[in-house]
């Protein structure tokens, strides 16, 4: 799904609409706000990324060590006979 680009004529829309609203004074905390906001998401989502990558590892690993496990019990059974 692409999302669609915005020009900069739909930027300059949006600023103004934006200066309306909350006005000049209030300009640098709604920055300061949004930066915030951006910042925690950006972190959030690496956060996740990262746990994602984590629980891939151990799915991968687990067949590695059930092979390991029937290999180890196989040379235990194997030494008891002798």
């Amino acid at each position: 799904m692409a999302f669609p680009t915005i020009g900069a004529t739909e930027a300059i829309i949006v600023l103004v609409v934006i200066l309306i609203v909350f006005g000049v004074g209030k300009l640098p905390q709604v920055g300061g706000a949004l930066g915030k906001g951006i910042r925690e998401f950006r972190r959030g989502k690496a956060g996740l990324i990262e746990e994602i990558g984590e629980e891939e590892e151990e799915e991968e690993e687990t067949p590695k060590r059930k092979r390991a496990a029937k290999e180890l019990t196989k040379g235990k059974t194997k030494a008891k006979q002798s």
